[in-house]
């Protein structure tokens, strides 16, 4: 027979993770797949006209004659796995990942060719597990005529393929928000053995390929919980219970007087919405939903239910004059109480920088807020099979926790545990680097060469996955100063910032890099913003010292002493922290407090305890603005305080 040649969509799909299944319970994956194949995937196949050219054990191929039957097909079939597997624990939950390209192929006998085929391999193996990523040539012919929302990955180098193929995604999360589907009564002169065919083809073959057990923005429930999306049908649909960081943005209650202030108010929360999208591993409910209850009463608890998140936020706005206070809680939707209640207040006469600076910090702290919850309810749980995105979220609460060995080890640990589970996970790759390189920063390393080796692969190895994580260009921005290399920390931070402008971290960072580089009074805005952000970070001595030496580096003396005794306070046994204040008050002329404080900090460490030792513990004092900047200040109220040269 000879071989055709034809334009065609084609669907490449997968079983995430179907090693691993067949290894745990061989019997059970395979009675699973068989009925998800029998009353889900062909009968969905059959609806769209696909038709299935190839299988490969844990995959298969489809034909479609149309890019929009394709995709179509696609999504409702994850949006049913989702349904049909809602009460199936996460770590035993068949998940699907699933490539679509429209493209030239060749069909010889059994067997399909083509690079049209190739693209739609290298998309589904590219593809979230739960998601669906289409090339550009399909992502054209869709996106006027499905109301689907695909994001833009920009183009992605794929193995045998010559040319960058641009990437469209159709995420996990965007399926869950799709309505419920209704699978299609089949056709009485349909093929009988298609469901067979396709179940033991699909699901009985024992040549498996290897994947990671990445997790869908899924977690195991114990019930079902009804979904308003098809209440009009009179059958409630299951849908699984969405990430621990999942949460609705009520709209704040304007309570000034003035009406017009109203667009300040919802201004607020649209921004709150935005920030808190990027956190990672987060489902935010959008906009135009959350405002449908704008001056409503409604039922938490209900509300849970009904968007199918676990935290809902609300809140008020009351401006009076040039003052603006803001109150929120943040409340649990399944039990109803309250998780989190803060007040925020500013005074700023710029209402766009109002709104920037209450926004901000409500974002941060929420952040560290819903982490931290999802890490007490992990270990409350005591999970037996804990997945990739709970260890990611049990490892940031351990590295938010005041600075130590033990919660540092901890946390890695965590993340270790993530990344094994999942070799591809982004979050695991950033929190195992952000902790080596903070160890690194600390004096805290080991084995400072191996681990600062091991800090730069994983994060190289992230920002190849997503140039746009904020967290690992701050993580980097650490790494590039320990190295000394402070130009490179710099563009590093500006680009942390540029991507998440409430990251604390990242903008105290920058400020240090800047100090170093011997440009205090540029570092000073952003130390500045970074404690607005977050004053009561456990670790908040850190930005005070920082502030504190640039006040000192600029002889802004009054200044400096204020925010120093602040970090003693905030911690009151950092020995850099007294070094710093004790030069402060030797150039104020406190002699004999400077004194004092140059005794405590010795006591702490006992071996840096002249200006040549001090100089020396931290390798990237080394740039001569900054160096000579230090010798007329700091140094000499050191030298005042009593601390010998060498």
């Amino acid at each position: 027979m000879r071989a055709t040649r034809r334009l065609a969509a084609i669907l490449a799909a997968d079983v995430v993770g179907y090693s691993r299944l067949m290894g745990a319970d061989e019997e059970g994956t395979l009675d699973r797949l068989k009925a998800h194949r029998q009353e889900l995937v062909d009968p969905k196949i059959e609806e769209h006209r696909g038709r299935i050219v190839k299988t490969t054990g844990d995959g298969l191929l489809v034909e479609f004659a149309s890019a929009v039957d394709a995709v179509r097909c696609a999504a409702e079939i994850q949006r049913g796995m989702l349904d049909r597997d809602a009460v199936t624990s996460a770590y035993r939950r068949i998940v699907f990942r699933i490539g679509i390209n429209a493209g030239d192929i060749i069909i010889d006998g059994g067997d399909i060719f083509g690079d049209g085929v190739n693209i739609a391999a290298r998309l589904e193996g590219l593809a979230e597990p739960g998601g669906v990523y289409v090339s550009a040539a399909v992502h054209d012919q869709v996106r006027d005529k499905l109301a689907y929302s695909f994001e833009d990955l920009g183009e992605k180098t794929v193995k045998n393929i010559a040319r960058p193929v641009r990437v469209h995604a159709l995420s996990a999360r965007a399926v869950a928000t799709l309505p419920a589907i209704a699978l299609p009564r089949r056709s009485r002169s349909a093929p009988l053995g298609l469901a067979a065919r396709v179940a033991g083809l699909l699901g009985g073959g024992r040549r498996a390929r290897s994947h990671s057990a990445s997790p869908v923005d899924t977690e195991a429930t114990d019930g079902a919980v009804p979904t308003a999306s098809n209440a009009d049908s009179g059958a409630a649909a299951i849908v699984p219970k969405l990430p621990a960081l999942s949460i609705v943005v009520l709209p704040l209650t304007n309570l000034s007087n003035d009406p017009e202030h109203e667009y300040f108010v919802d201004g607020i929360t649209d921004d709150l919405t935005t920030d808190l999208s990027r956190i990672s591993g987060s489902f935010v409910i959008a906009r135009n939903t959350a405002f449908t209850y704008k001056g409503k009463s409604v039922d938490v608890k209900q509300l849970g239910r009904m968007l199918n998140v676990r935290y809902v936020l609300e809140g008020s706005v009351r401006r009076a004059g040039e003052q603006v206070s803001v109150n929120v809680q943040l409340i649990d939707a399944g039990s109803g109480a309250h998780a989190w209640a803060s007040r925020f207040e500013t005074d700023r006469a710029s209402l766009p920088e109002a709104r920037d600076e209450i926004t901000g910090r409500l974002a941060r702290t929420l952040n560290v807020e819903l982490l931290s919850a999802a890490g007490r309810r992990i270990e409350q749980d005591r999970l037996a099979d804990p997945d990739a995105r709970d260890l990611v979220m049990r490892g940031w609460a351990l590295y938010y926790r005041p600075y130590s060995a033990a919660a540092r080890d901890e946390a890695r640990r965590a993340f270790e545990k993530a990344l094994a589970l999942d070799p591809e996970s982004v979050d695991a790759r950033v929190g195992i680097a952000r902790i080596l390189v903070s160890n690194l920063a600390d004096g805290w390393s080991r084995a400072p060469a191996q681990e600062a080796d091991q800090a730069e692969q994983l994060l190289q190895e992230a920002l190849e996955r997503d140039m746009n994580r904020a967290d690992a260009h701050a993580a980097m921005g650490l790494l590039r100063r320990v190295q000394n290399r402070l130009t490179e920390s710099r563009i590093e931070y500006e680009a942390a910032i540029a991507f998440d402008r409430n990251d604390a971290q990242a903008l105290r960072g920058m400020a240090l890099t800047l100090l170093h580089l011997g440009e205090p009074e540029a570092a000073i805005p952003h130390v500045e913003k970074s404690i607005r952000l977050n004053p009561h970070d456990p670790n908040i001595h850190v930005a005070y010292r920082v502030l504190g030496s640039c006040h000192t580096l600029l002889l802004q003396l009054d200044e400096a002493i204020e925010v120093l005794r602040k970090a003693r306070a905030a911690s009151p046994k950092l020995y850099f922290v007294y070094v710093h204040l004790a030069g402060a008050l030797g150039l104020r002329g406190d002699i004999d407090e400077a004194k004092a404080m140059l005794a405590e900090g010795i006591k702490l460490n006992p071996e840096l305890n002249s200006i040549a030792r001090l100089r020396a513990s931290v390798p990237y004092l080394t740039y001569p603005k900054y160096l000579a900047l230090r010798e007329k200040t700091l140094e000499v109220g050191l030298r005042l305080a009593g601390m010998q040269d060498v």
